[in-house]
């Protein structure tokens, strides 16, 4: 999934809707972070970074943290995020 396929999600006028793309967002987003700082560890990343690895550690932290609690949200408010 890409960013793209959730614009009709995030069109919705159901909240669970736009909930479930606010998520999927997310989690593509982190992924792809969690990708490039794996690369980074590697020797294999095809840019250099602007900013410290230790500033995209703490944004993957805090995405893992927001990620959690959309998913305890989506448990308690009965939302099927997959």
């Amino acid at each position: 999934m890409e960013l793209k396929d959730t614009v009709e999600l995030m069109q919705s006028s159901d909240y669970k809707e736009r909930f479930k793309a606010e998520y999927q967002q997310t989690k593509i987003r982190y992924d792809g972070l969690h990708k490039m700082l794996v690369k980074w560890d590697a020797g294999k990343l095809e840019f250099t970074p602007t900013c410290s690895k230790a500033l995209y550690l703490e944004q993957k932290r805090y995405m893992g943290e927001y990620l959690r609690v959309l998913e305890t949200r989506a448990l308690q408010e009965d939302i099927t995020l997959e």
